[in-house]
């Protein structure tokens, strides 16, 4: 325990590095675009669009306004889908930076993560315009937001610890991420709910064993629903949060002496 609050106490003075790995991020993202960060909320409405026509072709069940329930997990999942993927490969793409200077090695995939934040709160705005053009009403639980949020970065970050570790020593992690992110993405309730599906137990099950099925689903409750999810469903969710982020900075600290020479 002493030792994951010396390693946050060194990230702290470590933090002009991580602010500037962060707007490099943010930089390269939208470099030579020419609508350069309107792109953060152009994918996501796009998206929107083509999901809602899925929803409405296969006949999931109607509600109204779907169009906002589906943008509502789009823009949580592209926020993880963003964090994990760049956060997996961030010590392979910092290979010179690894290599030559010392500084902590967990800001690389923490730079990641906050880019990723910082394009979500980009976009959030776009949800709130879409919504009230929609006539869907702003309810009064989107004040619970930065709560699932920073639940969010905790278990993005988790992750990101975990496979950036991997990365460094298998790089088919990389190709195998894109097909587990494929997976995970249809099987995480955005374009369509849970109490869609018609057999209980896998609905069940989904939320055990998929936390973003949790978290989208928080996402949805607070913004769309304009309800709070039940307390234990929190509880669940932030302890694996914790769990994952736990676990994660065990399996990195544990090897990251060896990245420089794996990189």
């Amino acid at each position: 325990m002493n030792r994951f609050f010396d390693d946050l106490r060194e990230v702290w003075r470590y933090r002009g590095l991580l602010r500037m790995l962060v707007e490099r991020d943010l930089k390269t993202r939208y470099r030579n675009s020419v609508l350069g960060v309107a792109w953060s909320f152009l994918q996501p409405l796009g998206m929107m669009l083509v999901f809602s026509v899925m929803a409405t072709l296969i006949n999931v069940s109607p509600r109204p306004n779907n169009h906002v329930f589906v943008l509502a997990g789009l823009l949580a999942w592209n926020f993880f889908s963003a964090s994990v993927v760049g956060g997996t490969g961030s010590i392979v793409a910092n290979s010179a930076l690894v290599k030559k200077v010392y500084f902590p090695r967990l800001i690389l995939p923490i730079s990641v993560v906050i880019s990723s934040l910082v394009n979500y709160l980009l976009a959030l705005p776009v949800y709130l315009v879409v919504a009230v053009a929609s006539g869907q009403p702003l309810h009064e639980t989107l004040l619970l937001l930065p709560v699932i949020i920073l639940i969010q970065v905790v278990f993005s970050v988790g992750i990101s610890f975990m496979l950036a570790t991997v990365n460094v020593f298998y790089r088919d992690t990389q190709f195998i991420l894109d097909l587990a992110m494929l997976a995970l993405f249809f099987l995480t309730p955005i374009w369509y709910s849970l109490d869609d599906t018609k057999a209980a137990t896998y609905a069940v099950w989904l939320r055990r064993l998929n936390p973003m099925a949790s978290i989208v689903n928080i996402y949805q409750d607070l913004m769309y629903w304009g309800r709070v999810t039940i307390g234990v469903f929190w509880f669940r969710t932030s302890l694996t949060a914790i769990v994952v982020l736990v676990l994660g900075y065990f399996i990195f600290t544990r090897f990251s002496s060896r990245f420089g020479e794996e990189v």
